[in-house]
């Protein structure tokens, strides 16, 4: 809306400025402007909004609801999926839980 008043605004000043100025081809900064700059911006602004969609899309979908899906789709084992899960919780949180858990494993060993 901001783009298709601006393209507006300017073609409209630039042709009355010329029929002001006294150009005799104020007239073909109409046709121009209204017919080809202003479908042109907003064709433009379109395409970068929807590419700007489509990436924010992708970005936004959680890894975890898309093994939970394929657990459920039957592409994952129990085993498959429950890796996956803690492949990803590691990498969030930056901590290498299964050598925590190992380490917890061993404290129990030599409790016993």
């Amino acid at each position: 809306m901001i783009a298709a008043g601006a393209v507006t605004t300017v073609t409209l000043l630039v042709g009355f400025g010329l029929l002001a100025a006294g150009m005799s081809y104020f007239w073909v900064v109409f046709p121009v402007g209204f017919a080809g700059v202003l479908p042109l911006t907003i064709g433009v602004l379109r395409f970068y909004r929807e590419n700007d969609n489509m990436s924010n899309q992708t970005s936004e979908e959680d890894p975890i609801t898309t093994l939970r899906e394929r657990y459920a789709n039957g592409e994952l084992t129990d085993e498959e999926f429950e890796n996956q899960v803690e492949k990803l919780i590691e990498t969030e949180s930056g901590i290498n839980s299964h050598s925590k858990r190992e380490s917890e494993r061993e404290v129990e060993r030599e409790k016993s």
